[in-house]
């Protein structure tokens, strides 16, 4: 393959090769654009072939070799690799087109002017690139959590070592490669950032400006995608590990004779929490009835949720994702209705509560319903737990100043109406 001995090429060599002139009769200033451009290039060719091509042809090859011979056939290879071939096939597409279309312009250009038009011609492969890559970044973060759930297995982590050991690797592991794409997606805005300040002609500076400003845009827009992702992920995680007891069991104090609880309907979660997003979540200890009672705290856009953890006896600590149970000790705390009350150093030691801060859940007739006394790990963790808070709230009061919901609607919280 062509790409293997040229991106061990200089610029000046490639020229030399091509029977360009490079010497005395290239301006300086054509010359720099030209490495600008062929910078882009090699470096195109080493994520091809060092990166995509070693996982193609080394792990996924192997692996849907393994398959066809009735080995590791639980295996799921898009959620190892995603869109891997559709990345190979832009990227092989990506080489080809620029490499001609720098043979072309560097005729024209021969005379010592800028390989005009390049940037023209880039735009189209450069924005099929972003799409593509957009695909494998939102698939990665559930690719590194499912090969760190195969890991322990002793089939496929054979697997794993026989094609480490292959020479194309050069010592990379496959968690290396695979986050290979990521690293390349935001290097094109600083190649091509490169090539625009190096560039003779004015217009092709603003068209390699252009096209970086595509790329910028891609990857905020990813950003935006993937936090979505992540929280739709921990929230489903969330709804699935949720317990809220029927509230016979929660108050004491309410008597429902068996025959009726029927007609109580059953709590849904999915209007809950779906289409929340969670700020913050984490562990502090709740003082209850002069007991201090292990709490795990889920903070959402609109409310504070407070649970009991239900421990799982192969951890020492809970967390969402190792499948633990969160039992809701009462409604959920609409911030709209939240007081937040800091305990300084000398009350909480006179208390015996270090770290301590209070939350007072007030109803719409400034009537306080609730007051919860949460410590904290540290101070560092309390002030965490506080600023977070504080600013869902003000976030929250902000938008409700700025687009006031209506009472009707099916989103409103019942702890709001009160």
């Amino acid at each position: 393959m062509i790409f293997l001995f040229l991106q061990e090429y200089s610029v000046a060599e490639f020229l030399r090769d091509q029977s360009f002139q490079v010497s005395a009769t290239s301006p300086p200033q054509g010359f720099k654009s030209h490495e600008a451009i062929w910078e882009l290039f090699t470096s195109e060719c080493v994520y091809f072939l060092d990166q995509l091509m070693v996982l193609k042809e080394v792990f996924f090859a192997t692996l849907t070799n393994l398959q066809t011979k009735s080995s590791l056939m639980d295996i799921d290879t898009w959620r190892l690799f995603a869109n891997l071939n559709e990345l190979c096939l832009v990227s092989f597409g990506f080489l080809k087109n620029l490499l001609r279309v720098i043979k072309d312009t560097l005729e024209v250009a021969q005379d010592g002017g800028s390989c005009s038009g390049i940037s023209t011609l880039m735009k189209p492969s450069i924005e099929s690139i972003c799409h593509c890559l957009q695909k494998y970044c939102l698939n990665y973060s559930t690719a590194v959590l499912y090969l760190d759930s195969l890991k322990p297995r002793e089939d496929f982590g054979s697997y794993i070592k026989w094609c480490e050991r292959n020479e194309q690797c050069r010592r990379l592991q496959l968690r290396d490669l695979l986050v290979a794409p990521l690293q390349r997606l935001t290097r094109y805005p600083l190649l091509l950032r490169n090539i625009a300040k190096k560039s003779q002609m004015e217009d092709d500076s603003r068209g390699y400006q252009a096209i970086a400003e595509v790329v910028d845009t891609s990857i905020c827009d990813l950003e935006g995608k993937v936090k979505w992702l992540e929280n739709y992920q921990k929230v489903k995680r969330l709804r699935d590990a949720l317990v809220w007891l029927p509230v016979w069991e929660r108050d004491k104090r309410s008597f429902i004779p068996e025959n009726l609880k029927r007609l109580l309907k059953t709590v849904t979660l999915e209007n809950l929490i779906s289409h929340r997003s969670l700020l913050h979540d984490g562990k502090l200890v709740l003082t209850e009835n002069a007991k201090l009672v292990d709490v795990y705290l889920f903070l959402f856009d609109e409310f504070l949720l407070i649970t009991k953890i239900k421990r799982n006896k192969k951890y020492n600590f809970c967390l969402l994702k190792e499948g633990c149970t969160f039992t809701v000790l009462d409604q959920p705390v609409s911030l709209d209705r939240l007081q937040l009350k800091n305990i300084d150093q000398l009350n909480a030691s006179t208390s015996g509560l270090p770290h301590s801060f209070i939350i007072m859940h007030q109803i719409r007739y400034q009537q306080c319903v609730g007051a919860f006394i949460f410590q904290a790990a540290s101070e560092s963790v309390k002030k965490v737990w506080m600023s977070n808070i504080e600013g869902a709230v003000m976030t929250l009061l902000k938008q409700q100043s700025e687009q006031p919901r209506l009472r009707t609607a099916s989103l409103w919280l019942e702890s709001s109406q009160i």
